[in-house]
Protein backbone atom coordinates (compact mmCIF):
# COMPACT_ATOMS: atom_id res chain seq x y z
CA UNK A 1 0.00 0.00 0.00
CA UNK A 2 1.47 3.69 -1.15
CA UNK A 3 2.45 5.46 1.99
CA UNK A 4 -0.24 8.55 2.89
CA UNK A 5 2.49 11.43 2.55
CA UNK A 6 0.49 13.98 4.60
CA UNK A 7 0.25 12.04 7.56
CA UNK A 8 3.88 10.88 7.42
CA UNK A 9 5.27 14.41 7.06
CA UNK A 10 2.64 15.25 10.18
CA UNK A 11 4.55 12.83 12.37
CA UNK A 12 7.94 13.90 11.82
CA UNK A 13 6.88 17.46 12.11
CA UNK A 14 5.52 16.60 15.02
CA UNK A 15 8.82 15.01 16.25
CA UNK A 16 10.39 18.15 15.15
CA UNK A 17 8.02 20.07 17.61
CA UNK A 18 7.72 17.40 20.45
CA UNK A 19 6.45 20.75 23.05
CA UNK A 20 3.53 21.58 20.63
CA UNK A 21 0.72 19.49 20.09
CA UNK A 22 -0.33 19.64 16.81
CA UNK A 23 -3.99 18.71 14.82
CA UNK A 24 -4.59 18.39 11.09
CA UNK A 25 -7.21 20.69 9.85
CA UNK A 26 -9.88 21.48 8.58
CA UNK A 27 -10.90 18.95 11.37
CA UNK A 28 -9.49 15.71 9.95
CA UNK A 29 -9.24 16.77 6.22
CA UNK A 30 -5.72 17.33 6.04
CA UNK A 31 -5.32 20.34 3.85
CA UNK A 32 -3.06 22.12 6.77
CA UNK A 33 -1.32 21.78 10.37
CA UNK A 34 -2.26 23.69 13.41
CA UNK A 35 -1.36 24.32 17.45
CA UNK A 36 -3.99 22.33 19.22
CA UNK A 37 -5.77 24.69 22.23
CA UNK A 38 -4.48 27.69 20.42
CA UNK A 39 -5.92 30.32 18.32
CA UNK A 40 -4.33 33.79 17.19
CA UNK A 41 -5.45 37.24 17.83
CA UNK A 42 -4.21 41.07 16.65
CA UNK A 43 -2.77 42.36 20.01
CA UNK A 44 -4.65 44.98 22.16
CA UNK A 45 -8.49 45.54 21.91
CA UNK A 46 -9.11 42.35 19.46
CA UNK A 47 -7.04 40.11 21.83
CA UNK A 48 -9.71 41.40 24.59
CA UNK A 49 -12.51 41.23 22.37
CA UNK A 50 -11.91 37.49 21.03
CA UNK A 51 -11.10 36.34 24.52
CA UNK A 52 -14.34 38.13 26.10
CA UNK A 53 -16.51 36.49 22.81
CA UNK A 54 -14.94 32.89 23.40
CA UNK A 55 -15.79 32.80 26.86
CA UNK A 56 -18.69 33.53 26.63
CA UNK A 57 -19.20 31.29 24.00
CA UNK A 58 -18.04 28.27 26.02
CA UNK A 59 -20.17 28.79 28.67
CA UNK A 60 -22.94 28.14 26.51
CA UNK A 61 -21.30 25.45 25.49
CA UNK A 62 -21.05 21.75 26.78
CA UNK A 63 -18.10 20.21 27.11
CA UNK A 64 -16.29 23.11 26.71
CA UNK A 65 -14.42 24.46 29.43
CA UNK A 66 -14.42 28.63 29.45
CA UNK A 67 -12.08 29.02 32.18
CA UNK A 68 -9.33 27.75 30.27
CA UNK A 69 -9.94 31.04 28.30
CA UNK A 70 -6.44 33.05 28.61
CA UNK A 71 -3.75 34.36 27.19
CA UNK A 72 -0.06 32.57 26.39
CA UNK A 73 3.23 33.65 27.23
CA UNK A 74 4.71 35.45 24.89
CA UNK A 75 1.69 37.40 25.09
CA UNK A 76 3.14 39.66 22.15
CA UNK A 77 5.78 39.77 19.64
CA UNK A 78 6.89 42.43 16.02
CA UNK A 79 3.52 41.32 14.82
CA UNK A 80 1.28 42.33 16.95
CA UNK A 81 -0.04 38.63 17.60
CA UNK A 82 -1.47 37.04 20.77
CA UNK A 83 -1.43 33.49 21.32
CA UNK A 84 -4.93 32.72 23.08
CA UNK A 85 -5.55 29.24 25.14
CA UNK A 86 -9.13 28.10 24.57
CA UNK A 87 -8.91 24.54 25.37
CA UNK A 88 -6.56 21.41 26.40
CA UNK A 89 -4.04 20.66 24.09
CA UNK A 90 -3.52 17.36 25.53
CA UNK A 91 -6.96 16.75 24.24
CA UNK A 92 -7.99 13.79 21.70
CA UNK A 93 -5.51 13.36 18.97
CA UNK A 94 -4.18 14.53 16.06
CA UNK A 95 -7.45 14.80 13.80
CA UNK A 96 -9.01 17.89 14.59
CA UNK A 97 -9.52 20.08 17.63
CA UNK A 98 -12.96 21.04 18.89
CA UNK A 99 -11.81 24.08 21.44
CA UNK A 100 -10.28 25.32 18.16
CA UNK A 101 -13.11 24.74 16.08
CA UNK A 102 -15.36 26.59 18.84
CA UNK A 103 -13.60 29.49 19.03
CA UNK A 104 -13.76 30.03 15.36
CA UNK A 105 -17.22 29.89 15.46
CA UNK A 106 -17.57 32.00 18.15
CA UNK A 107 -16.11 34.55 16.33
CA UNK A 108 -18.30 34.35 13.33
CA UNK A 109 -20.46 36.17 13.30
CA UNK A 110 -18.98 39.47 14.79
CA UNK A 111 -16.44 39.09 12.02
CA UNK A 112 -19.35 38.90 9.68
CA UNK A 113 -20.64 41.71 10.16
CA UNK A 114 -17.35 43.76 10.67
CA UNK A 115 -15.57 42.57 7.66
CA UNK A 116 -12.67 42.30 9.71
CA UNK A 117 -10.41 39.03 10.31
CA UNK A 118 -10.42 38.69 14.41
CA UNK A 119 -9.09 35.45 14.95
CA UNK A 120 -7.03 32.80 13.27
CA UNK A 121 -5.85 28.66 13.67
CA UNK A 122 -1.90 29.02 14.82
CA UNK A 123 -0.86 26.94 11.39
CA UNK A 124 2.40 25.61 10.49
CA UNK A 125 4.42 26.98 7.87
CA UNK A 126 6.07 24.69 6.30
CA UNK A 127 8.95 23.49 3.36
CA UNK A 128 7.65 20.43 4.49
CA UNK A 129 4.69 20.64 1.89
CA UNK A 130 2.09 18.04 1.44
CA UNK A 131 3.49 17.48 3.59
CA UNK A 132 6.86 16.95 1.83
CA UNK A 133 8.46 18.57 -1.40
CA UNK A 134 7.39 16.94 -4.69
CA UNK A 135 9.59 13.76 -4.01
CA UNK A 136 13.11 13.04 -2.22
CA UNK A 137 16.14 13.89 -3.60
CA UNK A 138 18.19 11.50 -6.18
CA UNK A 139 21.56 11.41 -6.77
CA UNK A 140 23.48 12.65 -9.86
CA UNK A 141 26.73 12.04 -11.04
CA UNK A 142 29.02 14.52 -10.21
CA UNK A 143 30.46 14.27 -13.86
CA UNK A 144 26.50 15.48 -15.46
CA UNK A 145 26.09 19.18 -15.32
CA UNK A 146 23.28 21.24 -13.29
CA UNK A 147 20.26 21.75 -14.94
CA UNK A 148 19.42 24.70 -15.33
CA UNK A 149 23.38 24.87 -16.53
CA UNK A 150 25.39 27.96 -15.41
CA UNK A 151 24.80 30.82 -17.44
CA UNK A 152 27.46 32.91 -18.82
CA UNK A 153 27.70 35.84 -16.66
CA UNK A 154 30.45 37.89 -14.02
CA UNK A 155 29.71 38.42 -10.70
CA UNK A 156 29.74 42.52 -10.50
CA UNK A 157 29.65 44.92 -7.85
CA UNK A 158 26.51 45.65 -8.96
CA UNK A 159 25.16 41.93 -8.02
CA UNK A 160 21.35 41.69 -7.19
CA UNK A 161 21.02 40.80 -3.29
CA UNK A 162 18.71 37.50 -2.82
CA UNK A 163 17.98 36.27 0.59
CA UNK A 164 16.69 32.82 0.83
CA UNK A 165 14.87 31.81 3.84
CA UNK A 166 15.18 28.03 4.31
CA UNK A 167 17.01 25.68 6.14
CA UNK A 168 20.84 26.22 6.75
CA UNK A 169 23.94 25.76 3.81
CA UNK A 170 25.42 21.83 4.01
CA UNK A 171 29.17 22.47 5.05
CA UNK A 172 30.70 21.57 1.73
CA UNK A 173 28.63 23.83 -0.28
CA UNK A 174 31.53 25.92 -0.94
CA UNK A 175 33.14 23.14 -3.04
CA UNK A 176 30.82 23.97 -5.79
CA UNK A 177 32.34 26.74 -7.71
CA UNK A 178 28.74 28.34 -8.48
CA UNK A 179 28.60 29.08 -4.70
CA UNK A 180 31.86 30.34 -4.17
CA UNK A 181 30.22 33.94 -3.52
CA UNK A 182 27.01 32.46 -1.41
CA UNK A 183 27.02 33.11 2.30
CA UNK A 184 24.58 32.07 5.09
CA UNK A 185 23.78 30.11 8.07
CA UNK A 186 25.16 26.56 7.97
CA UNK A 187 22.69 23.37 8.94
CA UNK A 188 21.98 22.51 12.07
CA UNK A 189 22.60 18.89 11.83
CA UNK A 190 23.16 17.21 8.91
CA UNK A 191 23.45 13.89 9.83
CA UNK A 192 21.68 11.18 12.27
CA UNK A 193 24.30 9.40 14.61
CA UNK A 194 24.91 7.03 12.31
CA UNK A 195 26.28 9.58 9.54
CA UNK A 196 22.85 9.42 7.06
CA UNK A 197 21.92 12.34 5.76
CA UNK A 198 18.77 13.48 7.44
CA UNK A 199 15.65 14.78 5.48
CA UNK A 200 15.13 17.93 4.02
CA UNK A 201 18.90 18.53 4.72
CA UNK A 202 20.27 20.41 1.64
CA UNK A 203 17.25 21.92 0.69
CA UNK A 204 18.77 25.46 1.37
CA UNK A 205 21.56 24.50 -0.64
CA UNK A 206 19.76 22.96 -3.30
CA UNK A 207 17.98 26.25 -3.94
CA UNK A 208 21.00 28.22 -4.05
CA UNK A 209 22.72 26.42 -6.38
CA UNK A 210 19.62 27.53 -8.92
CA UNK A 211 19.82 30.49 -8.00
CA UNK A 212 23.38 30.89 -9.14
CA UNK A 213 22.85 29.03 -11.93
CA UNK A 214 20.39 30.69 -13.47
CA UNK A 215 21.76 34.47 -12.52
CA UNK A 216 25.53 34.13 -11.67
CA UNK A 217 25.34 37.69 -11.07
CA UNK A 218 23.76 37.32 -7.50
CA UNK A 219 24.76 37.84 -3.97
CA UNK A 220 22.88 35.13 -2.17
CA UNK A 221 22.72 34.55 1.38
CA UNK A 222 20.58 31.55 2.80
CA UNK A 223 19.18 31.89 6.41
CA UNK A 224 18.54 28.86 8.76
CA UNK A 225 15.51 30.29 9.72
CA UNK A 226 13.57 27.00 9.17
CA UNK A 227 14.27 23.61 11.60
CA UNK A 228 15.05 20.47 10.42
CA UNK A 229 11.45 19.54 9.12
CA UNK A 230 10.95 22.91 7.57
CA UNK A 231 8.45 23.73 10.04
CA UNK A 232 7.68 26.83 12.26
CA UNK A 233 4.48 28.44 13.96
CA UNK A 234 2.73 31.08 11.76
CA UNK A 235 2.80 32.99 15.43
CA UNK A 236 6.55 32.84 15.20
CA UNK A 237 7.23 33.21 11.22
CA UNK A 238 6.42 36.58 11.23
CA UNK A 239 9.17 37.90 13.86
CA UNK A 240 11.81 35.24 11.70
CA UNK A 241 10.79 36.98 8.79
CA UNK A 242 11.36 40.48 10.19
CA UNK A 243 15.03 38.92 11.75
CA UNK A 244 16.21 37.89 8.64
CA UNK A 245 15.59 40.83 6.62
CA UNK A 246 17.23 43.37 9.72
CA UNK A 247 19.87 41.13 10.12
CA UNK A 248 20.77 41.48 6.23
CA UNK A 249 18.62 44.35 5.37
CA UNK A 250 15.69 44.14 3.03
CA UNK A 251 17.01 42.47 0.19
CA UNK A 252 16.26 43.00 -3.69
CA UNK A 253 14.25 39.21 -3.57
CA UNK A 254 13.25 37.07 -0.80
CA UNK A 255 13.07 33.57 -2.09
CA UNK A 256 10.65 31.58 -0.13
CA UNK A 257 9.67 28.13 -0.34
CA UNK A 258 7.75 27.72 2.25
CA UNK A 259 4.02 28.37 3.53
CA UNK A 260 0.94 26.99 3.99
CA UNK A 261 -3.25 26.63 3.22
CA UNK A 262 -5.51 27.63 5.81
CA UNK A 263 -9.17 27.32 4.11
CA UNK A 264 -9.19 31.34 3.69
CA UNK A 265 -8.56 34.21 0.70
CA UNK A 266 -7.37 37.11 2.96
CA UNK A 267 -4.03 35.52 3.89
CA UNK A 268 -2.27 34.96 6.77
CA UNK A 269 -3.05 36.70 10.46
CA UNK A 270 -0.15 35.75 11.81
CA UNK A 271 1.73 37.43 9.05
CA UNK A 272 -0.20 41.14 8.99
CA UNK A 273 2.88 42.85 10.14
CA UNK A 274 5.74 41.49 7.98
CA UNK A 275 3.58 41.77 4.90
CA UNK A 276 2.32 45.92 5.95
CA UNK A 277 6.36 46.53 6.14
CA UNK A 278 6.99 44.32 3.00
CA UNK A 279 4.63 46.06 0.73
CA UNK A 280 6.65 49.35 2.10
CA UNK A 281 9.48 48.12 0.52
CA UNK A 282 11.25 47.62 -2.83
CA UNK A 283 11.97 43.96 -1.93
CA UNK A 284 10.12 41.36 -4.26
CA UNK A 285 8.99 38.29 -2.31
CA UNK A 286 9.16 35.20 -4.80
CA UNK A 287 7.46 32.17 -2.97
CA UNK A 288 6.41 28.57 -3.89
CA UNK A 289 2.52 28.20 -4.62
CA UNK A 290 2.94 24.91 -3.10
CA UNK A 291 2.88 21.07 -3.80
CA UNK A 292 -0.97 19.61 -2.80
CA UNK A 293 -2.15 19.82 -6.39
CA UNK A 294 -4.92 21.86 -5.29
CA UNK A 295 -6.44 25.43 -6.38
CA UNK A 296 -6.69 26.33 -2.49
CA UNK A 297 -4.73 29.25 -1.97
CA UNK A 298 -1.28 28.92 -0.37
CA UNK A 299 0.30 31.58 2.11
CA UNK A 300 2.29 33.84 1.25
CA UNK A 301 2.46 33.06 -2.75
CA UNK A 302 -1.26 33.69 -2.71
CA UNK A 303 -0.64 37.43 -1.12
CA UNK A 304 0.13 38.06 -5.16
CA UNK A 305 -3.40 37.81 -5.51
CA UNK A 306 -4.73 40.47 -3.77
CA UNK A 307 -4.51 43.97 -4.70
CA UNK A 308 -2.39 45.70 -1.86
CA UNK A 309 0.64 43.28 -3.06
CA UNK A 310 0.27 41.95 -6.69
CA UNK A 311 3.53 44.03 -7.32
CA UNK A 312 5.12 43.30 -4.00
CA UNK A 313 4.53 39.32 -4.58
CA UNK A 314 5.68 36.83 -7.37
CA UNK A 315 3.47 33.26 -6.67
CA UNK A 316 5.20 29.94 -8.44
CA UNK A 317 4.15 26.78 -9.19
CA UNK A 318 5.99 24.02 -10.97
CA UNK A 319 6.15 22.91 -14.57
CA UNK A 320 6.52 19.09 -15.43
CA UNK A 321 10.46 18.07 -16.62
CA UNK A 322 8.91 18.27 -19.80
CA UNK A 323 8.10 22.40 -19.71
CA UNK A 324 5.09 21.86 -21.18
CA UNK A 325 2.75 21.21 -18.64
CA UNK A 326 2.31 21.67 -15.06
CA UNK A 327 4.03 19.13 -12.92
CA UNK A 328 1.20 16.86 -11.34
CA UNK A 329 1.84 18.33 -7.25
CA UNK A 330 1.84 22.03 -8.25
CA UNK A 331 -0.79 24.21 -6.96
CA UNK A 332 -2.56 25.94 -9.29
CA UNK A 333 -5.51 28.44 -9.77
CA UNK A 334 -5.52 32.41 -10.94
CA UNK A 335 -3.59 33.42 -7.56
CA UNK A 336 -0.35 31.22 -9.54
CA UNK A 337 1.26 34.03 -11.12
CA UNK A 338 3.71 32.11 -13.18
CA UNK A 339 5.28 28.60 -13.61
CA UNK A 340 8.60 27.90 -14.12
CA UNK A 341 10.70 24.27 -14.30
CA UNK A 342 10.27 22.10 -11.25
CA UNK A 343 10.09 18.72 -11.67
CA UNK A 344 14.10 16.62 -11.74
CA UNK A 345 16.06 19.57 -11.46
CA UNK A 346 19.67 19.30 -10.85
CA UNK A 347 21.79 21.12 -8.63
CA UNK A 348 23.59 21.33 -5.27
CA UNK A 349 23.41 18.99 -2.47
CA UNK A 350 26.15 17.75 0.08
CA UNK A 351 28.69 14.74 -0.30
CA UNK A 352 30.93 17.24 -1.98
CA UNK A 353 33.74 16.60 0.06
CA UNK A 354 32.94 12.94 1.03
CA UNK A 355 30.19 10.73 -0.11
CA UNK A 356 26.67 10.67 2.15
CA UNK A 357 23.96 7.96 2.73
CA UNK A 358 20.75 8.58 3.03
CA UNK A 359 17.80 6.22 3.26
CA UNK A 360 14.67 6.86 1.57
CA UNK A 361 11.60 8.02 3.92
CA UNK A 362 8.73 7.60 1.18
CA UNK A 363 7.93 4.34 -1.24
CA UNK A 364 7.18 5.49 -4.29
CA UNK A 365 3.47 4.72 -5.85
CA UNK A 366 2.28 2.48 -8.59
CA UNK A 367 0.69 4.93 -10.04
CA UNK A 368 0.41 8.89 -9.95
CA UNK A 369 -1.21 9.75 -6.41
CA UNK A 370 -2.74 12.68 -7.89
CA UNK A 371 -3.73 11.05 -11.16
CA UNK A 372 -2.02 12.10 -13.48
CA UNK A 373 -0.90 9.41 -16.39
CA UNK A 374 2.74 10.60 -17.58
CA UNK A 375 5.83 9.08 -15.33
CA UNK A 376 6.08 11.47 -12.66
CA UNK A 377 7.53 11.90 -9.48
CA UNK A 378 5.00 10.04 -7.33
CA UNK A 379 6.59 6.85 -9.48
CA UNK A 380 10.01 7.73 -10.58
CA UNK A 381 12.91 6.69 -9.68
CA UNK A 382 11.11 3.78 -7.87
CA UNK A 383 11.95 2.97 -3.93
CA UNK A 384 10.98 1.48 -0.71
CA UNK A 385 11.23 3.80 2.08
CA UNK A 386 10.91 3.47 5.68
CA UNK A 387 7.83 4.80 6.24
CA UNK A 388 4.38 2.84 5.52
CA UNK A 389 0.72 3.27 6.55
CA UNK A 390 0.13 -0.72 5.99
CA UNK A 391 2.28 -2.02 9.52
CA UNK A 392 4.96 -3.49 7.08
CA UNK A 393 8.50 -2.52 7.82
CA UNK A 394 9.61 -2.61 3.90
CA UNK A 395 13.90 -2.89 3.69
CA UNK A 396 14.31 0.94 2.92
CA UNK A 397 16.65 2.19 -0.20
CA UNK A 398 19.68 3.88 0.56
CA UNK A 399 21.67 5.37 -1.83
CA UNK A 400 24.83 7.66 -1.48
CA UNK A 401 25.04 11.63 -2.83
CA UNK A 402 28.08 12.97 -3.96
CA UNK A 403 27.49 16.41 -4.34
CA UNK A 404 24.56 17.14 -7.16
CA UNK A 405 20.87 15.58 -6.55
CA UNK A 406 17.82 16.01 -9.12
CA UNK A 407 14.94 17.20 -6.87
CA UNK A 408 11.42 18.44 -7.71
CA UNK A 409 9.14 20.89 -6.47
CA UNK A 410 7.20 24.09 -6.41
CA UNK A 411 10.55 24.70 -3.72
CA UNK A 412 12.29 24.52 -6.75
CA UNK A 413 10.42 26.17 -9.44
CA UNK A 414 11.19 29.23 -7.34
CA UNK A 415 14.11 30.12 -7.22
CA UNK A 416 14.42 29.42 -10.87
CA UNK A 417 11.91 32.19 -11.06
CA UNK A 418 13.91 34.54 -8.86
CA UNK A 419 16.62 34.18 -10.83
CA UNK A 420 15.15 34.80 -13.73
CA UNK A 421 13.51 38.11 -12.02
CA UNK A 422 17.75 38.68 -11.23
CA UNK A 423 18.69 38.32 -14.44
CA UNK A 424 16.38 40.27 -16.33
CA UNK A 425 17.49 43.37 -13.35
CA UNK A 426 21.16 42.85 -14.57
CA UNK A 427 20.52 42.88 -18.58
CA UNK A 428 18.43 45.76 -18.42
CA UNK A 429 20.18 47.90 -15.40
CA UNK A 430 17.44 47.60 -13.64
CA UNK A 431 17.20 48.43 -10.02
CA UNK A 432 14.19 47.77 -8.78
CA UNK A 433 12.86 44.12 -8.55
CA UNK A 434 8.84 44.90 -8.36
CA UNK A 435 9.74 46.89 -11.89
CA UNK A 436 11.93 44.47 -13.76
CA UNK A 437 9.14 41.19 -12.59
CA UNK A 438 6.27 42.85 -14.10
CA UNK A 439 8.49 44.03 -17.21
CA UNK A 440 9.52 40.35 -17.28
CA UNK A 441 5.99 39.33 -17.07
CA UNK A 442 4.35 41.90 -19.27
CA UNK A 443 7.18 40.64 -22.37
CA UNK A 444 7.14 37.33 -21.81
CA UNK A 445 4.92 34.92 -24.31
CA UNK A 446 5.72 31.74 -23.30
CA UNK A 447 3.12 29.91 -22.13
CA UNK A 448 2.26 26.27 -20.41
CA UNK A 449 -0.47 23.99 -20.26
CA UNK A 450 -1.92 23.74 -16.61
CA UNK A 451 -5.28 22.03 -15.93
CA UNK A 452 -6.01 22.92 -19.11
CA UNK A 453 -5.62 26.32 -19.27
CA UNK A 454 -2.91 28.19 -20.66
CA UNK A 455 -0.39 30.46 -18.34
CA UNK A 456 2.53 32.48 -18.60
CA UNK A 457 5.84 30.10 -17.96
CA UNK A 458 9.24 31.18 -17.61
CA UNK A 459 12.12 28.49 -18.89
CA UNK A 460 15.74 29.42 -18.51
CA UNK A 461 17.99 29.41 -21.77
CA UNK A 462 20.34 26.90 -20.18
CA UNK A 463 17.44 24.85 -18.96
CA UNK A 464 16.94 21.43 -20.81
CA UNK A 465 13.39 19.77 -20.67
CA UNK A 466 13.34 16.33 -19.93
CA UNK A 467 11.13 13.66 -22.23
CA UNK A 468 7.95 12.24 -20.03
CA UNK A 469 6.43 9.58 -21.12
CA UNK A 470 2.92 8.18 -20.92
CA UNK A 471 2.05 5.51 -18.09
Amino acid sequence: MAPQRFHEQFDQIQRSMPDIPLALGPDDAAEFIYEKGVVLARDGEEAQLVEDTVRTHFDRTTGLVADRVQRVSPQTNRSGITRIQVGDPGQGDGRGDRAVAGALRALREREGRTGRRLVSRNHIVSIAVNSCPGDEPVPVPITEPPNPAAAEGAHEDTAVRVLVIDNGLTHDFGSYPLLANTQGDPQVQETDANGVLQQYVGHGTFIAGLLAAVEPNTDITVRNTLNDAGAVLESEFGDLLFDAVERDGWPDILSLSAGTSNGRVDGLLGLDGFMAALRDQSTLLVAAAGNNASATPFWPAAYASLPDYADAVLSVGALRSDGEFGACFSNHGAWVKVYAPGERLTSALTGFDAPVPYIYQHSTYDACRFGFTYHCTCQYPGHEGVLSDDGSTPTPDQVLFEGFAQWSGTSFATPVAAGLVAAYMTANKEQDPRVAARELLTGNTEIAEVRGAHVPALRPPTWRAIPTTSV
